[in-house]
């Protein structure tokens, strides 16, 4: 068990900035080196490594009955820049401890057990989170795929030119009833464990995410030269919708509704010369749809009043508006009796975040198991969740994957 902590720290050393921050974005140097890191290390257990067109990589210990569908588990390693080393490594390089702690044990299972490294949970690249397994459950279609492009202009299929990746694009949907169940193993991104002083969180619901691009066109001019009166300043017009997504996410009806600009940006950006364009990226989720889908709505009357009042041209677009996951009953149960048997303590909870758990839900039964991480911080250099919290988080893995690979 201690092997997985100097795989995690060589892991981290893979990357685009030094320690400890990481930086490693999809299609980089940094991700195909790690990438090749992970093989290697499937390898000496003898699994059976594939990956599909976009680099999504199954790692496949084979069972007695090959033909039953599969117990999954798995997440992703791409980090967005100057983040933590534990955010998605963890679920990977812990999934892949807890095979080689199961496969120690001299237990064989009767379904196959899938290790799945998932591509692009970041949206990063391309300003979607998720791209794996999105593409994987068929919530993002191949034309649309196609349409991605990264912030210099490069598409997905320029990209992929760069890689060795087997199939084609056409093939990555993966069929229902290709996983029996999908369990993620993942550090909270949140204080709540570590406040409370619980050892495992067991997931029920994941919550619902959507995102929007708003676009804003005013009149540029010189800072000193153009009356208050007469401006057409989108830079405020941005600073305003900002406060109206804090605003409304505040007065929502749900304490789960919660809502982040977290791309501001204007031009032509000179301290003497009032902004002509603006452009803004929003999240807004929340555990219920409707909820969610009405604070949408109330955000778009407000930026079109916005405008409106500050001769402002406009256009919202919503990148991702997707469901939330509902985790099944049996998956919790098991994660619950795994803990349980280990004596650790457990909590249910809701993810807040989304992973790639969230689209595996179309596929198969889903939960996640979370471990605590100090102070809840998370995608930053400060992210850490210690030794003997990973090794928790991987026994209760390791458990729950013989219980569900043994039916």
């Amino acid at each position: 068990m201690q092997r997985v902590h100097q795989e995690l720290k060589k892991l981290a050393s893979i990357s685009a900035t030094p320690n400890p921050s990481v930086t490693r974005v999809v299609y980089s140097k940094e991700d195909l080196k790690a990438r090749t890191y992970f093989i290697s290390l499937c390898s000496e257990l003898c699994l059976k490594v594939r990956t599909d067109a976009i680099g999504n990589t199954f790692a496949r210990w084979e069972g007695k009955n090959p033909l039953l569908p599969a117990i999954g588990t798995g997440s992703h390693i791409d980090a967005i820049p100057e983040s933590g080393m534990y955010d998605g490594t963890v679920g990977v390089f812990g999934g892949l401890a807890a095979i080689r702690y199961v496969m120690e044990s001299g237990y064989v299972p009767e379904r196959s057990i899938e290790l799945l490294l998932f591509t692009s949970e970041e949206p990063t690249r391309f300003g979607i989170g998720c791209l794996g397994s999105r593409m994987l459950s068929g919530q993002l279609s191949l034309k649309n795929a196609r349409k991605l492009k990264d912030s210099k202009g490069r598409d997905l299929i320029e990209l992929l030119q760069w890689f060795n990746f087997d199939g084609q694009l056409k093939d990555i949907p993966l069929k229902k009833g290709y996983y029996d169940a999908f369990v993620e193993l993942h550090i909270e991104q949140g204080p709540i464990l570590e406040k409370e002083n619980v050892d495992i969180g067991i997931v029920t619901k994941i919550a619902a995410p959507s995102a929007l691009r708003v676009s804003l066109k005013g009149q540029g001019g010189h800072a000193g030269c153009v009356l208050m009166d007469d401006r057409k300043d989108a830079g405020c017009a941005a600073a305003e919708i900002a406060l109206a997504v804090e605003r409304i996410a505040k007065e929502s009806s749900s304490i789960d509704t919660v809502a982040t600009t977290g791309i501001l940006d204007i031009k032509p950006r000179a301290v003497n010369s009032i902004p002509k364009e603006a452009y803004l990226e929003i999240d807004l989720r929340d555990t219920n749809v409707a909820v969610r889908d009405k604070a949408i709505r109330d955000l778009k009357n407000e930026i079109e009043i916005i405008c409106n009042r500050r001769n402002i041209e406009s256009s919202v677009e919503l990148l991702n508006c997707d469901n939330p996951a509902i985790c099944q009953k049996e998956l919790v149960d098991a994660v619950q009796a795994a803990t349980e048997n280990l004596g650790y303590s457990h909590k249910k909870m809701i993810s807040r975040a989304y992973h790639d758990t969230l689209f595996m839900a179309q596929l198969c039964p889903t939960t996640m198991i979370f471990i605590p991480c100090r102070k809840g911080v998370s995608h930053h250099p400060d992210e850490y969740s210690s030794p003997e919290q990973i090794e928790k988080g991987i026994e209760t893995l390791a458990l729950t994957l013989k219980s569900l690979s043994s039916k």
